[in-house]
């Protein structure tokens, strides 16, 4: 019987050490549920800021894409406001030189009225005087 009764010790201490191996593996089990859960919680938040991040980074290249469009319709316009300036200079120009034509001639008109007015005189004058 003193046998049997270690023997029966022995399996109870063995039993308890399983019992409390098993405790710790539960234990351990649900610790890793836990942080595995909250692995998982913080990979969800992560995936979130990613995400919001990556919108934001679009709507950025989206402003940039129409900064881009606005700048080279800006840019064109610049380019037909300077050719239209040069086009208005060039007729500006062309404008004065008509009106120094214009008056080249006109004070030719002039040179010639005057000189036929001393012409008329003197034949007026050489009649005159041939009449008296």
């Amino acid at each position: 019987m003193p046998s049997q009764l270690i023997r029966c010790r022995q399996v109870n201490v063995m039993n308890a050490q399983h019992d409390a191996i098993r405790e710790d593996r539960r234990m351990s089990a649900e610790a890793a549920r836990a942080e595995a859960e909250q692995s998982r919680q913080r990979a969800e938040a992560s995936r979130e800021v990613r995400d919001h991040d990556r919108e934001t980074l679009e709507t950025l290249r989206q402003d940039g894409e129409r900064l881009r469009d606005t700048a080279e319709r800006a840019r064109v316009a610049s380019e037909e406001a300077r050719v239209a300036a040069e086009t208005s200079r060039d007729a500006a120009v062309d404008a004065v030189r008509v009106s120094a034509e214009t008056l080249n001639v006109t004070l030719e008109q002039m040179r010639v009225i005057e000189e036929m007015r001393r012409t008329l005189r003197d034949v007026r004058d050489a009649h005159t005087r041939d009449a008296n």
